[in-house]
């Protein structure tokens, strides 16, 4: 009875010595749930060291003591949010000591979210672009900051909303050396540097910006027409029919635009967009509470939007249900289109732009 006992136990086979730090690799990616993630760093150090390692991204407040021990834990990690509770804004949240941790200690990071920080200066950002040269994403929103664009080169996204210092020259501080950038999000902030580097820019949100002059608005659509997919400007009042046409004739990749709330805007707009000498990509557009546009510049622009997906025309007095029957209107049949509800309502649109 003994010696099977013993048979049994020299019988035993421990995982940990047949299988390689690979192979636990290897099994540790195929689980998809956090919890199961963490279950796999208990069974014991070796396992606890892989799943640290293979971690990629974090959500964490800390100070600079237990941000270097995190950054020795995970030591691979390309996301991390540092972003601090609105609801604490007594709080500064990360400082310009914090940020140069980071920099020192986190050399894989791609993305950096820093929202509500108001503690960080020009200091913090300085050494982030130093130490950060593989940043793709950074978000400082309601955050203070300055010049990121020496050594930031691969920065394709820069999120600003609420940056209410941000000056003209300091954005095109930004905007000259980050010349990827591909999603910029400054509303109420200024746009008047950015026509002349921001050429791929994909998406534009200036929702909101009330003095923005049509001018310099036409010469941003037409310095990246080509690759512009998303753009939302409503609200803003000094958006004439010579910047709308020019958008919707220019930007053959345009599929999304609000310009709900430009009360200046007419029939006029869409004259252009049948002789833009491309077929509109357009899916999303809403011209709601846009009293000025009536059921022939809707027809206008069915006739070249083919694939539209969604219509927005709330609280537009001269486009109705009845109108648009009456003019015999035919919309696409995979089109939506919203004639009545309250502007506070969320609609298709706020998907497409968050």
């Amino acid at each position: 009875m003994a010696t099977s006992s013993s048979s049994s136990s020299e019988n035993r086979i421990c995982i940990n010595e047949r299988l390689t730090d690979d192979e636990l690799g290897a099994i540790l990616s195929k689980l998809e749930c956090d919890k199961d993630k963490e279950g796999f760093g208990l069974v014991c150090k070796r396992w606890l060291y892989l799943q640290s390692t293979e971690r990629k991204k974090l959500c964490a407040r800390a100070d600079p003591l237990m941000l270097r021990k995190m950054a020795d834990r995970f030591t691979h990690l390309i996301e991390l949010d540092l972003s601090q509770s609105s609801s604490r804004s007594f709080f500064p949240g990360v400082t310009d000591s914090d940020l140069s941790v980071v920099a020192s200690a986190f050399g894989c990071l791609h993305i950096l979210k820093l929202q509500n920080c108001k503690g960080v200066t020009d200091v913090g950002m300085v050494a982030l672009a130093n130490g950060l040269p593989h940043l793709q994403s950074l978000d400082v929103s309601r955050s203070q900051t300055g010049a990121l664009a020496e050594n930031c080169l691969n920065l394709e996204e820069l999120g600003l909303l609420g940056c209410i210092k941000i000056t003209d020259m300091g954005l095109a501080v930004h905007v000259d050396g980050c010349r990827q950038i591909k999603s910029l999000d400054v509303r109420d902030g200024s746009i008047f540097s950015l026509a002349q580097s921001c050429k791929n820019l994909e998406i534009l949100v200036i929702g909101g910006c009330h003095n923005i002059s049509d001018e310099s608005l036409k010469s941003l659509v037409l310095a990246c027409n080509h690759s512009l997919k998303f753009l939302r400007m409503d609200w803003c009042l000094n958006v004439s029919d010579t910047t709308l046409g020019c958008v919707l004739s220019q930007c053959g990749s345009l599929e999304a635009l609000d310009i709900g709330c430009c009360e200046d805007v007419t029939d006029g707009a869409f004259r252009k967009i049948g002789s833009a000498g491309f077929e509109s990509r357009l899916k999303f557009l809403r011209v709601s509470n846009c009293p000025k546009i009536t059921v022939s510049g809707i027809e206008m622009l069915l006739d070249s939007c083919k694939s539209l997906e969604y219509l927005d025309v709330r609280s537009c007095p001269n486009v109705t249900e009845a109108s648009c029957y009456q003019a015999g209107l035919r919309f696409p049949d995979c089109c939506k289109v919203n004639f009545t509800g309250s502007l506070s309502q969320l609609d298709a649109l706020v998907d497409v732009f968050l």
